[in-house]
C-alpha cells in the first residue's frame, strides 16, 4: 500500500455529507496540506470543525466550474478525491445544471489532473448506474445499461471517462459506486433531503414515519463512516482502474428501516403509516456484492444499522438544539 504521508490532497465536495468524514480520515494520515474545496450549497463549515482543529486543513469556497481557481488546486495537489456532486433529486429538477456540475466540470477537472501529473484520482460514483439489477447480490459485473435517471447516467460517462483518461494519458483511479449512505452531517438544511430526515422530524413530533407503498423496496444502507474508510484505503492501494462496490451486503426494506430507527428513537409504539406510492419505483431492490472491495483493498463495513441509527439520532438530535438555540438568540437581538 502507497503512504499518503506527506501528501497534498484535494477533497471536491470537502466540506459535505461524505467529503467531510473522508477530511476527518486523511488527519490521521500525515498530509503535508488537506485542501476541501466547496461552494457550500449543501456543504457547511461546521462538518470540518473537528479536522480544522487537529489537522493541516484549509477550507476553500468555491465552486468546481471555476476553472481558474480548479487550476490552481490541482496545481498545488498530490491525491485528488472527487465527491463534489448535486442530489439524485436535484439532478432530475434542473437538468441542465446537472450536466455543467456532474458531466462538464468532472471532465475539465479531470483533464485538469492529467495536466499537473496528480497521482492518484478517487472518485465517487453510485449504485444507480445499475438501474435495477439483474443479479443479487449485484457484483460491479453489472452492466449500467437499466439506469433511467440523470444523475446514474451522469455517473456513467464518469466512470467511462476516468477508463478513457487512463488509456490516453495513463491517468491513475479508482472509482467507487456507493449504495444507500447513511449517517451524521447528512443533508438536513437543504431542499433536498433524505427519508431519514423526514422519518426522524415526525417520530421526534409523537407521529409515525410515512412509507409510500408497502414498505417492501429494499436498500443496502452503508454507514458514511465506512464509505469514508473505503476512499482512504482506496488511495493508499496499489489498485487501479478500478470501480467497487461499497456497501453492507445486507439488504434492509423501508419497513424495516422505519421500525428500526423508531426503536432507536424510543418509539416502538409508532407503527409506520402506509400512503400510495407516489410514481412506480424502478429500482424496488439493492443488494450489493463488495467481494471485490474487500479482495482488492481489504474493505468490508464495520457499521451496524442499529449502531449506524443511533449515531445519526443523536447527531441530528444535537443539530437540531443548536439550532434551535441559534434561532432564539437571534430572536432575542431583534426585540
Amino acid at each position: 500500500m502507497a503512504d499518503l504521508k506527506g501528501k497534498r490532497v484535494l477533497v471536491t465536495g470537502g466540506a459535505g455529507f461524505i467529503g467531510s468524514h473522508i477530511v476527518d480520515l486523511l488527519c490521521d494520515e500525515g498530509c503535508a496540506e488537506i485542501v476541501a474545496l466547496d461552494n457550500m450549497i449543501r456543504g457547511r463549515p461546521e462538518n470540518l470543525a473537528q479536522a480544522l482543529g487537529r489537522g493541516p486543513v484549509r477550507l476553500v469556497d468555491g465552486d468546481i466550474r471555476d476553472g481558474k481557481l480548479m487550476g490552481a488546486l490541482v496545481g498545488e495537489a498530490d491525491i485528488v478525491f472527487h465527491q463534489a456532486a448535486l442530489r439524485i433529486t436535484h439532478c432530475a429538477a434542473e437538468p441542465r445544471l446537472a450536466m455543467e456540475v456532474m458531466v462538464q466540470a468532472t471532465f475539465d477537472l479531470l483533464e485538469l489532473c492529467v495536466q499537473h501529473n496528480i497521482e492518484k484520482v478517487i472518485a465517487a460514483s453510485t449504485a444507480s448506474v445499475y438501474g435495477m439489477a439483474d443479479e443479487f447480490p449485484t457484483t460491479e459485473r453489472q452492466n449500467p445499461y437499466n439506469n433511467r435517471t440523470l444523475y446514474g447516467a451522469a455517473k456513467v460517462f464518469n466512470e467511462g471517462l476516468l477508463r478513457t483518461f487512463n488509456d490516453m494519458y495513463g491517468l491513475d483511479y479508482v472509482a467507487f459506486r456507493y449504495f444507500n449512505v447513511y449517517g451524521d452531517r447528512m443533508d438536513i438544511h437543504g431542499r433536498y433531503t433524505e427519508v431519514l430526515i423526514r422519518w426522524m422530524e415526525r417520530l421526534e413530533a409523537g407521529l409515525p414515519p410515512i412509507i409510500f407503498g408497502d414498505g417492501q423496496q429494499t436498500m443496502d444502507f452503508i454507514h458514511v463512516r465506512d464509505i469514508a474508510r473505503a476512499n482512504i484505503l482506496g488511495a493508499k492501494a496499489k489498485a487501479t482502474d478500478d470501480v467497487f462496490n461499497v456497501a453492507s451486503e445486507t439488504e434492509t426494506s423501508l419497513l424495516q428501516l422505519a421500525q428500526a430507527l423508531a426503536s432507536v428513537m424510543n418509539h416502538r409504539g409508532l407503527a409506520p403509516q402506509f400512503e400510495p406510492e407516489r410514481s412506480v419505483n424502478p429500482v424496488p431492490r439493492r443488494l450489493a456484492s463488495t467481494e471485490k472491495a474487500e479482495r482488492l483493498l481489504g474493505f468490508r463495513s464495520t457499521v451496524s444499522l442499529e449502531d449506524g441509527l443511533a449515531d445519526l439520532v443523536k447527531w441530528w438530535r444535537a443539530e437540531r438544539e443548536m439550532t434551535a438555540a441559534a434561532t432564539a438568540r437571534h430572536e432575542a437581538a431583534l426585540s
